[in-house]
């Protein structure tokens, strides 16, 4: 995979605006496609225009790439769409380059696909859509989309709230390494949602999604440490992680605990 950035595919933190019109369906790739090396080439060249920041450049060669069919190529077209790069900001022709992706079998273009229907970008808010998508991208194996499922599990969206199903999404989304998952479980052991409350176990949660990145969860240390949640008062320890929750990166995860 050259895939030099994260696809996005959060339930949180990205904010769209529709597109007028009805954009035409990208042309379908060429019948003799360059050779498996040309493609790499082309997608190689793509990407590092991408990472220059010449988005109009690299937008041209994604779209030879992408024609020649480099599902990854597709990936880059999609988001590219979605977040105006190199061409008007477009998400009815993101949802279509997805799409695509998404039949050759790319787990976070389903993902994705999922979130556009999540947020109403490009088509009407569909929750049941996005369900699908999302499920669609967790049994294919992306942790991101276990974790939105379990998301629409959790807050009752689009279906009756069911902690017990979030939990299992949220489950096996941490064990692929999803950092607001780690968090997500913490916050229910916290509030008893789906589990006997354990403040305990909740810590262990807490730490295991900090340990992994998870901004959310040092506040949720910097919170339990500040009230004695599962540990003792520690005034120090709790100023530490209020600190490095400051300055942690977004994860697209607000679950905080109250």
């Amino acid at each position: 995979m050259v895939r030099a950035f994260a696809p996005w595919c959060a339930v949180f933190g990205l904010l769209w605006t529709s597109i007028p019109g009805w954009p035409q369906q990208p042309a379908a790739p060429p019948a003799s496609a360059p050779s498996a090396g040309a493609n790499a080439s082309l997608l190689s060249r793509a990407v590092a225009l991408y990472d220059s920041h010449n988005f109009s450049g690299a937008f041209a060669v994604f779209r030879l790439a992408a024609d020649s069919g480099s599902v990854e190529a597709m990936m880059y077209l999609g988001v590219m769409y979605a977040a105006g790069q190199g061409t008007v900001r477009n998400y009815r022709q993101a949802i279509a380059w997805f799409g695509r992706a998404a039949d050759a079998g790319d787990s976070q273009a389903m993902c994705n696909i999922g979130n556009l229907y999540y947020q109403g970008a490009g088509v009407s808010k569909n929750f049941d859509e996005a369900r699908k998508w999302f499920r669609r991208g967790a049994v294919a194996g992306n942790a991101q989309a276990m974790f939105n499922l379990g998301v629409l599990y959790r807050d009752g969206a689009g279906v009756p709230a069911d902690y017990e199903e979030a939990l299992k999404w949220f489950r096996q989304a941490a064990e692929g390494g999803s950092a607001a998952a780690m968090n997500s479980i913490g916050v229910m052991y916290q509030n008893g949602q789906g589990v006997h409350a354990d403040y305990e176990e909740a810590m262990r949660w807490f730490l295991k999604a900090a340990n992994a990145g998870s901004g959310t969860a040092m506040y949720n240390l910097g919170v339990a440490y500040k009230e004695g949640r599962g540990v003792s008062v520690n005034p120090e320890e709790a100023a530490k992680w209020f600190a490095k929750a400051s300055t942690a990166g977004e994860d697209h995860d607000f679950a905080k605990i109250p």
